[in-house]
């Protein structure tokens, strides 16, 4: 059984989960009374498809109303089963939501129901009291109605990789996506011919050898002098062409190549419609067509001719690379062409999907709970956030899908 497996058999042995339960009330002379179907799980209904909460001959349909409207607190009282006056109750719901944060909403006579004008936010998940008077009597009932929320234990989320970061203000980074092929930097690339015409007596070095800053690459016989002497290296590098055999006369042609392969440069072709926007100067993130790994460099320029196809070219120099940056590689290019600062972002890998939401979940100790976001674009790792999420709570940015699968697991409910 791998490591995975079992990390998920200890979330599911230590969640507590998102699930209903009834907590009673201390302090109050009134009575206090658990919403009906607390202990069952599945709440009483009454004809508005609303939570039924009784206390003896009185009763109060709760529901929250969202066809058309935001999502608000819509109630109807009875005594026996037959509405009583709107106007001779008084009724408050109160919610505690997670993180002890408090909320109250006053129903008041509305046609033919009671209605709170605020708007319930999402999730609606909280603990919940209400509040009822009529005819000189008080009735209180306490619930917890959670969705998207469970709880682990902090040993069993760090083991299974569960990350966390303070949602604040980030850099967003629109890029330009460019494609190219490395080529050597020709000014680190050299041509070694003779200082004297001669006799090449020896080589040393083979086609693809690599060569250090003054190692010798061949002995030369001086026409002139008859005295032999050294054609050493003039950088460190890769031989990437050799014209030279012993015995040959060496001429005035270019005996050795050599390149120096860590630095190299990205051609890449920029298209008309992007020409405004890529500019010298720009941050570049390069990456291999064929591999996972990344470059970091500069757009040093752009030409201002175009080629056959319209393209114009653009060099990229790479700062360092891993050495598998080889001329001649197809490269991937992101080409950095605005930097915009957002009051709030949330970093695109802690994204997962909840009902018809986009959420990240929020952690409080070691609760956990969705919270439903409104974004803005995404640059790079970073989406902006319009609402939803406030600054400075922490959310899961890492394996946030084993917060989700526990969530799903523990069968979380939208009561309304």
């Amino acid at each position: 059984m791998n490591k995975a497996i079992l990390l998920c058999l200890a979330l599911t042995l230590v969640a507590c989960g998102s699930r209903e339960s009834a907590a009673p009330v201390g302090g109050h002379d009134d009575a206090v009374h658990h919403a009906a179907g607390a202990q069952s799980g599945e709440p009483i209904k009454g004809p508005h498809r609303g939570r039924l909460l009784q206390d003896g001959a009185f009763a109060l349909e709760l529901a929250i109303f969202e066809t058309g409207v935001p999502p608000e607190f819509h109630a109807w009282p009875t005594l026996d089963g037959k509405p009583i006056p709107l106007d001779q109750v008084e009724a408050l719901v109160e919610l505690t939501r997670l993180g002890d944060q408090r909320s109250q909403f006053p129903l008041k006579p509305e046609g033919d129901y009671l209605r709170a004008d605020q708007v319930v936010h999402e999730p609606h998940s909280f603990s919940v009291k209400v509040t009822a008077r009529y005819a000189g009597q008080s009735h209180v009932w306490t619930y917890d109605s959670f969705e998207g929320r469970t709880s682990i234990a902090a040993k069993i989320a760090e083991a299974a990789g569960v990350k966390t970061e303070i949602a604040g203000p980030a850099v967003l980074t629109e890029t330009v996506t460019l494609y190219g092929q490395l080529i050597a930097n020709p000014e680190r690339q050299r041509e070694v011919s003779a200082r004297f015409p001669g006799v090449i007596r020896s080589v040393g070095k083979k086609l693809g050898d690599t060569v250090k800053l003054g190692e010798v690459l061949a002995t030369i016989e001086s026409d002139e002098s008859l005295r032999l002497y050294s054609l050493t290296a003039p950088l460190a590098g890769v031989l990437t062409t050799r014209d030279a055999n012993p015995g040959e006369q060496t001429g005035e042609r270019t005996l050795f190549t050599i390149t120096d392969t860590s630095a190299v440069m990205a051609d890449l072709s920029v298209f008309p419609r992007d020409r405004a926007r890529v500019q010298p100067g720009a941050a570049v993130v390069l990456r291999l067509a064929d591999g996972d790994a990344t470059a970091e460099g500069r757009l040093t320029r752009v030409a201002v001719q175009a080629g056959a196809n319209q393209a114009l070219s653009a060099r990229v120099a790479i700062d360092q690379h891993d050495g598998s940056f080889l001329p001649g590689s197809f490269v991937t290019a992101e080409v950095a062409v605005a930097r915009r600062e957002v009051p709030l972002a949330v970093k695109a890998a802690g994204l997962q999907a909840f009902r018809d939401f986009t959420v990240v979940y929020a952690q409080v100790g070691e609760s956990y709970e969705v919270r439903m976001l409104e974004l803005g674009p995404q640059q790079g790792e970073w989406v902006e956030v319009l609402g939803g999420l406030e600054p400075g709570e922490r959310y899961v940015t890492d394996n946030s899908y084993l917060i989700k699968a526990d969530i799903e697991k523990s069968g979380a409910s939208h009561d309304h």
